[in-house]
C-alpha cells in the first residue's frame, strides 16, 4: 500500500489525512473530524463514547474503522482511528452539528482534489499557494516555501535511490541535517518555537527557510556525487550538507549581530506582516 500523510484545514481546524495510492482513497483522522464538527473540549472522550455506541448498534461504520500511523501532537507517529471519505459521510449522520452540511461539501471537494493533482501536479502547487495566501503569508515567504517543498522532494528521491528505508530513516537523516546547520534536532527546534503538531517549515522565517533549503539541497548534491550505500553512509552526507548551511548561518550572524534561528513561529510572522501592512 503506497501512502502519504498530510494536514488540511476545515474551518481553521487541522485535519490529518492519509492517502492510499493503490485504492486512490483519502483516510481522515476521526478525532480531528470530531473536534472540528463538535468543538468538543474532549474529542477523544466524545469519540470513545460514540465508538462504543456504534459497536453496540452493530453499525457497519464501526467495522470500517482502520488504524493508521499519523503524526501526533508530540511529533511522533501514532496509530489513529481513521475512516475513508465514504464512511465518514455515514459517521457524520451520528454527530449532531451545524457544521455537518458544510463539512460534507468540503469532504467531497478534498476527496476529488488528489485525483486531479495526480493528473496535473501543478494543481497541488496552486492549492498550496492559495492556502498560504489565505493564512496571510507574504508572497516572498510563499515562494520560498514552495521552493523548499521542491528541494525536499529532490532530497527524499535521492535518499530512496541510495537505499534509505522509509519515513523513519528519513526523519533521522533530517535530524542530522538540522543539528548540523541549526544546532537543534527537529523536535527541539519545534519545542524552541513552541510548536506541537504544526509543520516546522511553515513556522520558519524567510532566512531560516533559505538556510534549511541550502542544507537539504547541498546534502542532495553531495549524495549524487559520492553515491552513499544505505542509511549509515547517508548520515555522513547529511552532516556534511547541514554543515555547509551551518557555516553560512554563522557568517550571517557575525555580520548582522542577530540569531538566525529564532523563536518566531507562524503566529509571530503573520502578526509582523499585518503590522507592516498597517503602517505602510
Amino acid at each position: 500500500m503506497n501512502k502519504g500523510d498530510s494536514i488540511i484545514l476545515f474551518d481553521n481546524k487541522d485535519i490529518r489525512r492519509y492517502w492510499n495510492a493503490d485504492e486512490e482513497i483519502w483516510y481522515f483522522s476521526i478525532i480531528d473530524i470530531i473536534q472540528a464538527l463538535t468543538k468538543s473540549s474532549s474529542p477523544r472522550r466524545y469519540w470513545s463514547d460514540l465508538k462504543i455506541k456504534l459497536k453496540s448498534e452493530g453499525s457497519q461504520v464501526y467495522e470500517k474503522i482502520v488504524r493508521l500511523k499519523l503524526f501526533a501532537n508530540d511529533g511522533k507517529k501514532r496509530e489513529t482511528d481513521c475512516l475513508s471519505t465514504e464512511d465518514l459521510l455515514r459517521l457524520i449522520q451520528s454527530v449532531p452539528s451545524p457544521n455537518a452540511e458544510p463539512f460534507k461539501i468540503w469532504l467531497a471537494r478534498v476527496g476529488y482534489e488528489r485525483i486531479e493533482e495526480t493528473e496535473d501536479p501543478q494543481l497541488s502547487i496552486d492549492r498550496a499557494m492559495k492556502t498560504y495566501l489565505r493564512k496571510g503569508y507574504s508572497n516572498e515567504w510563499i515562494n520560498q516555501r514552495l521552493k523548499s517543498i521542491e528541494v525536499r522532494k529532490e532530497l527524499t528521491d535521492e535518499w530512496n535511490k541510495r537505499g534509505v528505508d522509509g519515513n523513519y530513516e528519513f526523519a533521522l537523516l533530517t535530524d542530522e541535517i538540522s543539528l548540523a546547520w541549526a544546532g537543534l534536532s527537529v523536535k527541539s527546534y519545534k519545542k524552541f518555537k513552541n510548536l506541537r503538531k504544526q509543520n516546522l517549515r511553515d513556522n520558519m522565517t524567510n532566512l531560516e527557510l533559505v538556510l534549511n533549503m541550502l542544507a537539504e539541497a547541498t546534502t542532495s548534491e553531495i549524495s549524487k556525487k559520492k553515491l552513499p550505500n544505505g542509511f549509515v553512509e547517508s548520515i555522513v552526507i547529511a552532516r556534511q550538507g547541514g554543515k555547509v548551511a551551518g557555516v553560512a548561518r554563522q557568517e550571517i550572524e557575525k555580520k548582522t549581530g542577530e540569531n538566525v534561528v529564532t523563536r518566531k513561529n507562524a503566529k509571530d510572522i503573520l502578526a509582523e506582516k499585518k503590522f507592516h501592512n498597517e503602517i505602510e
